[in-house]
């Protein structure tokens, strides 16, 4: 038996599963997503009250626990899972012939939907959810891997108790964000690489919560960055609750190098908080293959200071810029673009 809660004012809202875009291989399936009650949240709301509401229900959220579901490709193979406690899911299978159902991006298509043939409530959109997974072409001759708070979205995680970050994501909606000068186009350079009209492969790794991935989707659509998996984290590793390894970042960038393992990478962070020396050790526990490493500077001289004695005389290029005209002079130097 399941046990659904009940919405934000007491009535039953619909349901909905948000898929998260991901990544593959052609024959490894790799979706993840959360099952919840749809909130009805608007990304373009104005007013105060109507931010403050968006972002509480951004974050109440009512999940849809321990419930099955089903994922179904565009040549009528289905795989099944199951929700978690907190809503999620993560299909991980081995499955063969999944290139030839990509597009000329590498976008795999799939629908996901509930399967519980008790489930009562009300289903948005047919019970049928879009969703996404990247399989980049063979030909790609590199992929991006790069940070999103200050290093393409003004945040301000550096500022005092990060004040300027608390208040960009609480009191300001996803519609008037401003992206850094010139990124969607640099982004988009590197996604055609030096040809023009390639298809390489853009990797967004953020320490935000999952919760805020609609919010972040609906930014880097909405500025025209390229396409590309968003990898977030859950809300308890964001308060710190769940003590892990190695940090999130380190964590995901790993996966996607050992996932493409003949894929070379070029990062892109800034040098607000970690990226630097995750970007370092990164590079050198997986020699030759990370192209480049850029770090946006945030204006805080003493981290830059330190940044810039830590690549001291490196081995790999590294440029320190402070916006993305240097960043494409110098990937130019390089042929990237």
């Amino acid at each position: 038996m399941y046990l659904y809660p009940m919405g934000i004012f007491g009535k039953k809202d619909q349901l909905q599963i948000i898929a998260f875009q991901t990544y593959g291989t052609k024959d490894h399936l790799y979706a993840r997503g959360r099952a919840l009650e749809d909130e009805e949240i608007d990304l373009v709301e104005k007013g105060w009250y109507g931010i403050l509401r968006n972002t509480y229900k951004r974050f109440e959220t009512d999940e849809i626990k321990n419930t099955p579901i089903d994922l179904t490709l565009s040549d009528g193979r289905s795989v099944a899972g199951h929700t978690d406690n907190h809503g999620y899911f993560l299909i991980d299978n081995s499955l063969s012939g999944l290139d030839v159902l990509t597009n000329s991006e590498g976008w795999l298509p799939y629908e996901i939907s509930y399967s519980d043939p008790f489930l009562k409530r009300t289903i948005k959109a047919e019970n049928r959810f879009p969703g996404e997974i990247l399989i980049p072409p063979t030909n790609a001759d590199y992929g991006v891997i790069s940070d999103i708070d200050d290093t393409i979205l003004h945040t301000g995680v550096a500022s005092f108790l990060k004040w300027k970050a608390l208040y960009n994501t609480f009191f300001k909606t996803a519609s008037i964000r401003v992206p850094l000068k010139g990124a969607a186009e640099f982004y988009h350079q590197l996604h055609r690489g030096s040809s023009g009209s390639g298809a390489n492969p853009i990797f967004y790794v953020s320490n935000s919560p999952w919760n805020l991935y609609r919010y972040l989707e609906f930014f880097l659509t909405k500025n025209r960055f390229p396409k590309g998996p968003i990898l977030l984290r859950s809300m308890a590793a964001t308060l710190g609750n769940r003590k892990t390894e190695k940090p999130h970042k380190t964590h995901e960038i790993e996966n996607i190098l050992k996932t493409y393992p003949k894929l070379k990478f070029v990062l892109i962070g800034d040098s607000g908080e970690h990226d630097a020396d995750i970007y370092k050790a990164i590079n050198e526990q997986y020699p030759n293959r990370i192209l480049a490493i850029y770090l946006r500077d945030v204006g805080h001289r003493k981290r830059m200071k330190r940044i810039k004695t830590l690549f001291a005389d490196y081995h790999t290029p590294v440029s320190f810029v402070e916006d993305s005209d240097q960043a494409e002079i110098h990937a130019k130097e390089l042929g990237l673009i």
